[in-house]
């Protein structure tokens, strides 16, 4: 049996090394980027555990049938599932290793965003002072309404959080389970009431054909005036350049990404130096326990395959 990592942003594999150990299995770790190296890692692999490498058709077919591929983490837009189902390699994902990371980290920038931190302590920074009526509209809490697209755990988990604050919530997911919505406080409802009515429009859904750039500018233009978007979720969801019209024009107040399409984000993108655009990089998901509890469960996973 033969174990191989093609790439990973860990400071230790104790987990995944002991796993090998347990099976016997030879154990590999390599740091590829391209679909030609990755292909090479996984000659002959019957298990594969992935970060951010492209595991396509052609990197599958070096794998035997009946190999597994697991990957580091809730997406797996990086692996082509269609290719490995026709070639009988099963996939596996760690959905539940950081959820409520995530759902902490989302909330932080919902606050800096409404609350306009940054924009109070740029000026500070600076050595002037402001007077906090010249950022108006800042609205309390009650009078923030929250649209989410998407509530899997990482969403039902923003609306935890939000509860003792007094925001109102809407929610736009076509699985969710209404009983579960209802019991939560959330107003279901469909995807162009939630760009036409929410104050902040936060996204918690996964990176899809349908998915694709949700927040674009025919929807941006929906928005309610001064209003914010927030990007835990996956990069493909948010059309950049749309964002960054939208804020220069004012139609958004502010923008908190920490996800990005490509990633990272182009050194020269006006993202980077807007002043009301709060930036990143990949780090929601980061705690110290979630990145032991998805080593932990990663490597369970290897002994399941």
């Amino acid at each position: 049996m033969r174990v191989v990592i093609t790439d990973h942003n860990f400071t230790s594999l104790d987990d995944e090394r002991s796993a090998a150990a347990a099976l016997d299995a030879e154990f590999e770790v390599n740091q590829v980027t391209t679909q030609e190296a990755a292909r090479n890692a996984v000659r002959g692999a019957d298990v594969v555990l992935v970060n951010f490498a492209p595991i396509t058709a052609k990197v599958l077919d070096a794998m035997p049938a009946e190999g597994v591929v697991i990957r580091y983490g809730i997406g797996y837009d990086n692996v082509d599932l269609h290719a490995a189902n026709e070639r009988g390699i099963s996939v596996c994902n760690v959905p539940d290793y950081g959820a409520d990371t995530v759902a902490d980290h989302t909330l932080s920038l919902i606050f800096v965003l409404v609350r306009k931190i940054v924009q109070f302590d740029r000026v500070l920074s600076s050595g002037g002072w402001i007077s906090p009526p010249s950022l108006a509209p800042i609205r309390a809490s009650a009078d923030t309404t929250i649209g989410l697209i998407g509530l899997g755990r990482i969403g039902l988990g923003v609306v935890t959080r939000l509860k003792p604050f007094g925001f109102p919530v809407l929610a736009f997911d076509p699985f969710i389970d209404p009983a579960v919505a209802a019991g939560q406080g959330i107003e279901l409802v469909d995807m162009d009431t939630i760009f036409r009515r929410a104050h902040v429009i936060s996204l918690h859904a996964p990176a899809t054909p349908d998915t694709y750039k949700v927040v674009n500018a025919e929807n941006l233009r929906k928005m309610l005036p001064a209003s914010f978007i927030v990007n835990t979720a996956r990069g493909s969801l948010v059309d950049q350049d749309a964002v960054l019209a939208a804020l220069e024009t004012g139609q958004l107040a502010g923008a908190a990404l920490d996800v990005f399409d490509p990633e990272p984000l182009p050194t020269d993108h006006g993202l980077r130096n807007h002043s009301n655009a709060i930036l990143t990089p990949h780090a929601a998901f980061y705690s110290e326990a979630s990145l032991a509890a998805l080593q932990r469960l990663a490597a369970e996973e290897v002994y399941r395959a």
